[in-house]
């Protein structure tokens, strides 16, 4: 089975100091499974761009991590250069890569933006696959006037409020977070010291003025020559090919050629093999006659070797004689399961034009939905934990009437304690409960009956929850008064979920026409 690879290129407004790009590279470095495939500094832009990979949850560590770093020995206010930035870490996309979908990224970029915002108190701009608004989709729109102008207007212009962290920059600027497909960040030199040249020849190619499609491109002084400075963002509908014959033949209109050219991290091979195949005329060309592609394909058809048997499982212990995992973890993993279900109804719902009013919303229920479904998997562990606890007390010598008095004091304990996990399990699962009721109203139609799934599933765990709170509070034989708020808060949750299954039945018969009486 294939590993979920994501890639990350963020883009850090610092290349004339190797200090302080060596320590971001640590950063990003110290983090399990993270590798770096490509750094690139340019001096006159006083940029430099990192490319790493690795599974999702590393990526999006290693990404917060440098910015961090980077927000540490940056000041926006020192720094000079040619490229436009907002930002110490100015942009950080991420990319699908195997067994990865755009939509997981997007939600990357939205956990990271949100944890930038909180933990660093640096303003976050989505962009891209991952904007919330129409006109943040482009970089350029975010980055208009750079730090100096957002500066003064982040505060002041609603437009320019960030979707992350506070309406206000400091040193480090502010972040745009996002999420795209491959790009191909290349530049071409003239023979010219000429910048207006550069510029003239970028407005004739970049899509904004009226060029090619998925093109953005700025002309700059750099390294003593006229540079055009390009974005490619789609190669497969507009090649590397065909931009740099364009650029060719502009050049040739002002008496100057292209001196050389380079790519700023990496490009995809397929767009390699494309410009090959143009410039060597190779009409008929099929990408597997390539000895590397051709060698790839036969490797990766070896018979796959029989994976070992997997050491047993929730269901297995539960199934166990041993009274640690009980009801109460299991009661945490089935309202895991309904908050799963919601978040799956949340993003078959996101990206569609039919529920556009509601993506915002879909969003915050996948973000909090994921958030319950991991406190609930660790309730599972934390419940069995605490119920070995209570064993432990009972084991607790009882010879003298002071030991037998130290032992009961230390079970009522050990048995409140143990109430406590199961309480937090049953108001969690009340809150799957109210966004699976939301998301079957609201969400997908075609996925209402998982959506209604998930809400049985809540009220399940609520249920469990409800009787591991009432054994353990009857345990109690010297505290018993102590163990009354809860149970007060278990008739209280209980209500609560009669009246959201008592909507939720109206919902599935109006929406759905299904009949449940």
């Amino acid at each position: 089975m294939p590993m979920p690879l994501v890639e990350c290129v963020p883009n850090f407004s610092e290349a004339r100091r190797p200090e302080v790009i060596e320590a971001i590279l640590t950063a990003i470095q110290g983090i399990p499974g993270v590798s770096v495939l490509d750094k690139h500094s340019d001096l006159d832009h006083n940029r430099t761009v990192i490319t790493f990979v690795g599974s999702p949850g590393a990526v999006e560590e290693a990404a917060f991590q440098a910015i961090a770093q980077a927000a540490s020995l940056i000041d926006l206010n020192q720094h000079r250069g040619e490229h436009p930035r907002i930002g110490a870490t100015d942009v950080v996309p991420f990319v699908p890569l195997s067994d990865t979908t755009m939509l997981e990224c997007v939600e990357l970029a939205r956990r990271l933006g949100r944890r930038v915002g909180s933990e660093l108190d640096i303003p976050v701009y989505l962009y891209e696959e991952a904007a919330t608004r129409p006109d943040r989709q482009n970089l350029e729109n975010i980055r208009r006037g750079e730090y100096e102008v957002l500066k003064g207007e982040i505060a002041t212009d609603p437009e320019r409020a960030p979707d992350y962290g506070p309406a206000r920059v400091g040193p480090a600027g502010a972040t745009v977070i996002g999420a795209r497909q491959p790009l191909i960040a290349y530049n071409v030199y003239l023979t010219t010291d000429d910048v207006s040249i550069a510029q003239n020849i970028a407005r004739v190619v970049r899509l904004s003025s009226g060029g090619l499609r998925y093109v953005k491109a700025l002309g700059l002084l750099v390294h003593g020559r006229a540079q055009v400075s390009m974005n490619l963002t789609n190669y497969r509908q507009t090649s590397v090919a065909r931009v740099v014959e364009m650029i060719r033949r502009e050049a040739a209109r002002y008496g100057v050629a292209i001196h050389h050219s380079e790519l700023v991290g990496l490009i995809p091979q397929e767009a390699l093999v494309d410009a090959a195949q143009w410039y060597l005329q190779l009409d008929s060309f099929n990408a597997d006659q390539i000895l590397e592609q051709r060698l790839f394909g036969v490797l990766s058809r070896r018979p796959a070797v029989e994976e070992s048997a997997a050491e047993a499982g929730l269901l297995d212990q539960l199934a166990s004689a041993s009274p640690t995992p009980g009801g109460g973890s299991a009661s945490a993993h089935s309202g895991a399961v309904g908050a799963a279900l919601v978040a799956m109804v949340g993003r078959l719902t996101v990206g569609k034009k039919k529920y556009a009013a509601v993506e915002g919303r879909m969003w915050e229920i996948i973000e909090r939905a994921d958030l319950i479904r991991e406190e609930l998997n660790r309730a599972v562990d934390e419940d069995a934990a605490s119920y070995e606890a209570v064993m432990a007390a009972r084991r607790l010598p009882k010879e003298t009437p002071e030991q037998e008095e130290a032992r009961s004091r230390a079970v009522d304990q050990a048995m409140l304690g143990a109430a406590e996990v199961p309480l937090q399990v049953a108001q969690q699962a009340v809150e799957v409960m109210e966004l699976a009721v939301e998301v079957a109203e609201t969400g997908n139609l075609n996925a209402m009956a998982d959506a209604a799934s998930g809400a049985a599933m809540a009220r399940a765990a609520l249920q469990g929850a409800a009787l591991n709170v009432q054994v353990n509070v009857q345990g109690v034989k010297q505290l018993r008064e102590a163990g009354e708020p809860a149970m007060a808060e278990v008739r209280r949750l209980e209500e609560q979920a009669d009246a959201l299954d008592e909507r939720l039945q109206k919902i599935l018969a109006e929406r759905g026409g299904f009949d449940l009486s």
